[in-house]
């Protein structure tokens, strides 16, 4: 017994039709009927009642036929299993990060992942999330960590890491640090440093703004937060932070909760399925390194 012999007999008993079943296995009548004769030899019984012009199942037929489709659903399985362990060992996966990217699970993840399955070959490179997100949408990009407003862009899964509202970073002698609160009219009345269009967090503040009308002077950007604090440290500007962001430059800046702007920032891993097998192995060291 065969596994082609399996097939031709599930598709003449679902097609009812030895025509129609050749059509669809794409090789000739005379061959269907010829190894369906021969399955029924080596099983001792017709599956099928040829005295009328429809192919109808005998009661051995009938018999046969859910085993014929479980075996063919295993060797699918079992070709599918090998596929993805194949994949595994000769695959490639590409991943994207934001520009500037110092989130270590992200590398911890990548590492571990490296170690695993040492013969995947890991491209990773760096762009604004926008593009990163069309990128993953396309195909072009296997998972990206990103900047973004929303817990997952439109047709894709998402895994949030971080999520923290935005901050002003001033100097210590800046107007901004003797006010009560800072809104984000008080904000607008400065110039801004901020990151550019295409990532989470000005995606977040523009949005912010707009839905009050305000239309603040963006006047300097830079896509990594060193930049941004380092302008806002000489005076340049406002720097239009997160939370964690800010942080890090506390002993030149002084960070103040924007208090109507309580939207937070996200970022995400993103993917557009797991069908990759690479890619659900790297989530799985990915959720194993963020906790």
């Amino acid at each position: 017994m065969e596994l082609r012999q399996l097939e031709y007999f599930v598709a003449v008993a679902e097609e009812r039709n030895f025509t129609r079943a050749a059509e669809r296995v794409h090789i000739s009548q005379s061959g269907v009927s010829a190894q369906i004769r021969q399955l029924e030899r080596e099983l001792g019984a017709e599956l099928f009642d040829r005295s009328a012009r429809t192919a109808t199942l005998t009661v051995a037929g009938k018999a046969a036929l859910a085993p014929a489709r479980a075996a063919l659903a295993a060797a699918g399985a079992v070709g599918q299993a090998v596929g993805e362990v194949t994949g595994l060992i000769r695959g490639r996966l590409t991943v994207g990060m934001v520009v500037g990217c110092t989130i270590t699970p992200l590398f911890d993840a990548l590492a571990a992942f490296h170690r695993a399955h040492p013969g995947v070959e890991i491209s990773l490179l760096e762009d604004n999330s926008d593009r990163m997100i069309e990128g993953v949408r396309t195909g072009t990009i296997d998972l990206a960590l990103v900047g973004t407003a929303t817990a997952a862009p439109d047709g894709l899964e998402a895994l949030t890491v971080v999520s923290e509202r935005l901050v002003a970073a001033v100097p210590a002698d800046h107007p901004l640090t003797k006010q009560r609160r800072v809104t984000l009219r008080d904000l607008v009345t400065h110039p801004i440093v901020c990151m550019p269009p295409g990532t989470g967090l000005r995606t977040v503040f523009d949005r912010a703004c707009a839905a009050q009308d305000l239309h603040p002077a963006i006047t300097l950007q830079a896509g990594a937060a060193d930049a941004i604090a380092g302008l806002a440290a000489r005076g340049l500007g406002v720097a239009v932070l997160s939370d964690s962001m800010a942080a890090a430059y506390g002993d030149r800046l002084t960070a103040r909760p924007i208090d109507d702007l309580e939207t937070p920032a996200l970022l995400a891993l993103i993917w557009r399925s797991t069908h990759n097998p690479s890619v659900r192995e790297l989530l799985v060291h990915s959720r194993r390194a963020f906790g």
